[in-house]
């Protein structure tokens, strides 16, 4: 056999490999994808959509890990878990986040989700779903993105007085943060997590449904870095070496506010020196300085 008859059937056969190995992934997210088309087209087209997904993962969350705060103090089965077990979540300060997170998005989320339905188009959705891998790794890429960006803005609203005073200082007024506490912001920095959240995806060339992926998932684990449980699953119980900052570093920033500025990885605080590793089984005690 000639050398050009090697190459065509070692191409051939390459081919053939890379299309059994890729066509099972490629279907896994298709098969969702074209549902979601077919059936809700013209809602997923909508700019609302975003701010609809957003907003209801956001208070899905904020209900179950209510809900397990109003039971810890009578389930020893939850409160074992709590960061504070000797101090639980209150109604006053349920109705106090829970108010000013009702009145931002009343103010200013919902009228700009309307501002843009009322002029931008329709969104064009792509025929194709992403692969597994892409859609994995675009979330991957854009929290990587985000982590960076977040940890910048946080550790400059810190150590600048006059953006801590006015616009960050109203969110460490609680120094035992719970789920409520998680979007108790002022306009400014729900805009600017927001604008990120939105816009990294389009920097990374992300599918649309990568895009809403992110989105949740920024959600989840927003959320539960408040949440002030450290549950065995929770994810920097799951990432291994440290890698996550997770309930216990953020808990621990709100009582040590020169620590801990990125909001999920660990290593932008290792390297900037602001990292604090509290004790899983012991809680920091007492009131500290609200500024770094």
């Amino acid at each position: 056999m000639t050398r050009g008859s090697w190459t065509s059937v070692a191409n051939s056969v390459w081919d053939k490999t890379n299309f059994s190995w890729a066509l099972p992934e490629h279907s896994l997210l298709q098969p969702a994808w074209d549902y979601l088309q077919e059936h809700h087209h013209a809602s997923l087209r909508s700019p609302l959509f975003p701010v609809v997904l957003s907003v209801t993962t956001y208070l899905l969350l904020v209900v179950l890990y209510t809900a397990l705060d109003l039971l810890a103090p009578t389930w020893p089965s939850i409160n074992k878990y709590k960061i504070h077990p000797h101090r639980p979540i209150t109604w006053p300060k349920i109705w106090s986040t829970l108010g000013l997170t009702t009145y931002n998005h009343l103010v200013y989320i919902f009228p700009a989700a309307v501002a843009q339905w009322l002029w931008r188009p329709p969104i064009p959705l792509p025929r194709e779903a992403p692969t597994l891998t892409h859609f994995l790794l675009g979330i991957l890429g854009c929290t990587v993105v985000f982590d960076f960006q977040y940890y910048l803005w946080h550790l400059l609203h810190h150590r600048v007085g006059w953006l801590y005073r006015t616009f960050h200082a109203i969110h460490h007024q609680y120094n035992e943060p719970f789920s409520l506490v998680t979007q108790y912001l002022s306009a400014w920095e729900l805009f600017s997590v927001g604008f990120w959240t939105t816009v990294d995806p389009l920097i990374l060339q992300c599918h649309c449904l990568t895009a809403w992926g992110f989105m949740v998932f920024n959600i989840w684990v927003s959320t539960e870095d408040h949440c002030g449980y450290d549950f065995p699953w929770a994810m920097h119980n799951l990432v291994p070496f440290g890698l996550w900052g997770g309930a216990l570093k953020h808990d621990a920033h709100h009582q040590k506010p020169g620590t801990n500025f990125a909001p999920f990885f660990s290593h932008w605080d290792w390297l900037g020196g602001t990292s604090f590793s509290p004790s899983p089984s012991k809680t920091l005690k007492g009131k500290t300085d609200k500024r770094a």
